[in-house]
């Protein structure tokens, strides 16, 4: 277990603020690569900086890389986007107008999305509480719903998954979508569960967290990671048994609270294990031991992540903004990735 003084330190010296969300191009100055151990030289060349893709967004999640483009979903905007390297934005889903608005007026809130074994895109949807595929190919895609219950009770808000190389997958599903949280009336299940999906069942895996978020595998798929959101904001190991339950777990990291603003939400893992995760004032690029290698610094709060092109390029979600860093290592890519 490791917590984080020295990055407190570092965070309180660099003054780590969070600018209201804004369509206007970032200062340079804020992005930044802090460098906290030679080790990270091997996963970032030494000079190298994220770079801004683009912009306007209200609170941008769940990215994905799929056939030469980042999809991502602005949650807020209620939209699903697809944009290229070189910037140029597209709009593939607007659930805020048309024939995939909720009838209630209410958001959808896309958020994380994952190829499945066929090629279809499974997405989570916060506030529609609901798992959906996304059917068809652009410009026409329909989203159809998967499942939205657990044991005839209905979910709270799916917020993130990760698929296994035999089709099955896990997703988390904290209060988020629902307004008061875990004491919305609207709240039909007791916990904030993980979950394991396969072969149309639905089990919950674990139980005990407060509020379950970002969740990624290793590159061996013997461990898996569950970010817990708060009030004890961390990074969990979870040694993962082949029938899909899990083992005893134990804290990777904890964040003190003092580091800036932001929470432990999306992560994703690189070829050689380490953990890249948000967390208060940035990315943290972990050892699989816990140790801190450095932080990736962004103007805004970040939220996701996600490896895309050649697997070298760094796709990073800041609430209004795309950014990319290049690396030096590959990242390990979703088992279905297209």
């Amino acid at each position: 277990m490791r917590t984080f003084s020295t990055i407190a330190v570092v965070a309180v010296s660099l003054g780590l603020s969070c600018p209201v969300a804004s369509h206007a191009q970032p200062a340079k100055a804020s992005l930044r690569v802090i460098r906290l151990s030679p080790a990270l030289n091997k996963l970032i060349a030494p000079g190298v900086e994220p770079q801004v893709v683009s912009g306007g967004y209200i609170f941008t999640e769940g990215p994905m890389w799929r056939d030469g483009r980042l999809w991502f979903s602005d949650e807020e905007g209620d939209e699903v986007h697809a944009v290229t390297p070189d910037g140029k934005d597209t709009v593939l889903i607007n659930f805020k107008h048309g024939p995939y608005a909720l009838p209630d007026g209410h958001k959808t809130g896309p958020n994380a999305m994952a190829s499945d074994k066929n090629g279809t895109v499974v997405m989570c949807e916060q506030y529609a509480r609901a798992v959906v595929k996304l059917v068809g190919k652009p410009p026409n895609l329909k989203p159809v719903l998967f499942f939205d219950k657990y044991h005839g009770k209905r979910l709270n808000s799916p917020n993130d998954l990760v698929f296994l190389p035999d089709g099955s997958f896990f997703f988390t599903d904290p209060p988020y979508g629902l307004k008061g949280g875990d004491h919305s009336p609207l709240k039909q299940i007791p916990f904030n569960g993980v979950y394991h999906y396969k072969n149309g069942k639905l089990t919950a895996i674990i139980k005990n967290l407060t509020l379950p978020n970002g969740i990624a595998l290793s590159p061996d798929n013997k461990t898996l990671y569950v970010n817990n959101s708060g009030p004890a904001e961390r990074v969990i190991a979870y040694p993962l048994h082949k029938n899909g339950t899990v083992g005893p777990p134990h804290d990777i990291i904890d964040f003190t609270g003092k580091e800036g603003p932001g929470i432990p939400d999306g992560m994703k893992i690189d070829s050689r294990g380490n953990i890249w995760t948000t967390g208060p004032g940035g990315i943290r690029v972990i050892t699989p031991q816990g140790k801190v290698l450095g932080l990736i610094v962004l103007p805004q709060v970040a939220a996701n992540l996600a490896w895309g092109g050649n697997g070298t390029t760094l796709y990073i979600m800041d609430t209004s903004h795309v950014y990319r860093i290049r690396t030096l290592v590959k990242g390990y890519l979703p088992v279905f990735r297209r």
